[in-house]
């Protein structure tokens, strides 16, 4: 585990996916896995999961990763509101919910190469190599004093990360196809055509990426503010801007779009500029599920 100096209290971790990326079904699989009682750690989790010893251990970290169940292995409310019986989008048929994983796999911390790479490394460069990822996690790691970066971990976990986010031409030809990674569709990593060993995370204008999922991002957060702007949603760690590698003129519009929605009203949501900086102020702080409710009853 590594300090981070950028992070309070948290610790970076590299590995505990046995090399697996996380699958389409994993994660509603291990949701009934753990509702009807089951631990991990059971010896029958081999037959009642359905996979190897490796995989029980890959699902089991995935479900950790994306916060989905708590320290004690109970299922949180993220997962309930997912995967439950009645759950918006147990079997992540929506883009939406993608988004959703997306995001807690980056700001929750477990799987910190997630945290790294969006909230750090794209800054430097939005090109970058396998060798750039790993110079840059043992720069951070020198600066912190942490002697033991392994890179073959690190460089592992870049591998695991590539296939969660990249479809192969193969899988692109095989709509039926189960073992692409999770958050394929969503097309935040380019691979270079004509260098394959090269890739990108430049901001775009994600069109779909809904208003809902950026002002739950904005409720989400232990230090939230009533007042918050534009600037720091754009470009501070852990806000819309650097997780979803989206432009300034899409936040913007989406913004516009949030607090114009009669829906929000009520909430007392409001864009203004103060000497041409743009806040987004929240007089009475909705619950972030009621924001998803409303997407999810569309």
């Amino acid at each position: 585990m590594i300090q981070s100096p950028s992070l309070s209290s948290a610790k970076l971790t590299f590995s505990g996916h046995d090399t697996f990326h996380c699958r389409q079904l994993w994660l509603k699989k291990g949701y009934d896995f753990v509702k009807n009682g089951n631990k991990f750690t059971d010896n029958e989790a081999v037959v009642l999961l359905g996979v190897g010893k490796n995989m029980v251990s890959a699902i089991y970290f995935w479900m950790k990763a994306f916060g989905l169940i708590d320290k004690d292995g109970n299922a949180t409310d993220l997962a309930e509101y997912i995967f439950s019986s009645e759950g918006k989008d147990p079997y992540l048929e929506d883009e939406a919910t993608l988004w959703l994983l997306h995001y807690h796999l980056v700001t929750h911390g477990l799987a910190s190469i997630y945290d790294l790479i969006f909230n750090d490394l794209r800054k430097e460069k939005i090109e970058f190599t396998k060798d750039n990822f790993l110079a840059f996690a043992e720069r951070k790691a020198n600066e912190i004093g942490f002697t033991q970066f392994n890179k073959k971990t690190a460089g592992t976990d870049f591998d695991v990360l590539t296939k969660m986010y990249i479809r192969t031409t193969e899988q692109a030809k095989d709509k039926e196809d189960t073992f692409s990674g999770l958050l394929t569709d969503l097309n935040l990593i380019q691979e270079e055509k004509k260098n394959s060993s090269l890739y990108s995370i430049p901001n775009e204008n994600r069109k779909n990426l809904p208003e809902e999922i950026i002002l739950y991002t904005i409720l989400d957060k232990q230090d939230f503010q009533n007042s918050i702007s534009l600037n720091t949603l754009f470009q501070d760690r852990n806000q819309a801007g650097s997780v979803f590698a989206i432009t300034k003129n899409l936040l913007m519009e989406r913004l516009e779009s949030i607090s114009n929605n009669s829906n929000n009203q009520k909430y007392g949501i409001t864009l203004s500029d103060h000497a041409g900086i743009k806040v987004l102020q929240i007089t009475s702080k909705p619950n972030k599920f009621d924001v998803l409710n409303h997407y999810y009853g569309k």
